[in-house]
């Protein structure tokens, strides 16, 4: 099916149009904050296709913005191919750091080992075979200029297996709670106050498969303030092991 907007134009042609440019990125990078948090970016990794984690990790390190820490955990059991390349990537970063679990601990588990390493001051989901735009950590403290929001969220799109077309994407409204009952709408880009993220207790493994509806709903809980930034700022791959490729 091909969907176009109500200038006719597909989202190909409109996601070309709208991306951030690199003359852009080359400013952004230039300005300096009056309010600069460590955003903790935090990932669990089960055995990554090589490709997609170096993808994955490259898209962190290509962000504009330069105040991040990288906080992987991997629960491959001995993937030697996948530490390996965790290790490469933490020599080359510091703000890169990884902890080997001794087992998998399942998705909630896993990610729970990473949000432990977090140091900063706030934490943002990042699964481990997608990507996040270059401009997207700075957009988020952007909008943090304004006021310290306790949560704040992006919209996103899918990418094909091989990252080269953009499709499906989420033009997602300002916060709803009612929809938000109704289904998971927010799902990336989500970034929350650290000590929100850990004060009500991490992710919680009987929720495994929605463990991020779950721990998004006991963060919004404590929240004050949700702000919405309305921009592709997350592209969430597709292939046939993912939930994007099979939502079932």
């Amino acid at each position: 099916i091909s969907r176009v907007n109500a200038t006719g134009k597909s989202y190909k042609e409109w996601f070309k149009e709208n991306q951030v440019t690199q003359e852009e990125l080359n400013e952004q990078r230039k300005r300096t904050f009056s309010y600069s948090p460590v955003i903790s970016v935090i990932v669990p990794t089960y055995k990554t296709p090589i490709i997609f984690l170096r993808e994955m990790i490259d898209s962190v390190l290509n962000q504009s913005y330069p105040n991040w820490e990288l906080c992987i955990a991997d629960g491959s059991e001995g993937d030697k191919e996948v530490e390996r390349e965790l290790e490469i990537y933490a020599q080359k970063d510091k703000r890169i750091q990884y902890c080997l679990l001794d087992k998998n601990e399942g998705i909630s588990g896993n990610t729970n080992a990473a949000l432990k390493m977090a140091t900063g001051d706030y934490v943002g989901l990042f699964d481990h075979d997608d990507l996040l735009a270059p401009n997207a950590l700075y957009e988020i403290v952007n909008a943090l200029q304004e006021k310290e929001y306790d949560i704040l969220y992006t919209d996103e799109d899918k990418i094909t297996g091989d990252g080269k077309e953009h499709m499906d994407p989420n033009f997602k409204p300002d916060f709803s709670m009612d929809l938000f009952c109704s289904h998971n709408y927010i799902t990336h880009f989500f970034v929350v106050k650290t000590e929100i993220i850990k004060g009500v207790g991490g992710f919680r493994k009987e929720f495994d498969g929605s463990q991020d509806y779950d721990i998004m709903f006991r963060c919004i809980e404590q929240a004050e303030s949700i702000k919405h930034i309305p921009m592709i700022l997350y592209h969430w791959r597709i292939h046939m092991n993912s939930v994007a490729g099979d939502p079932a």
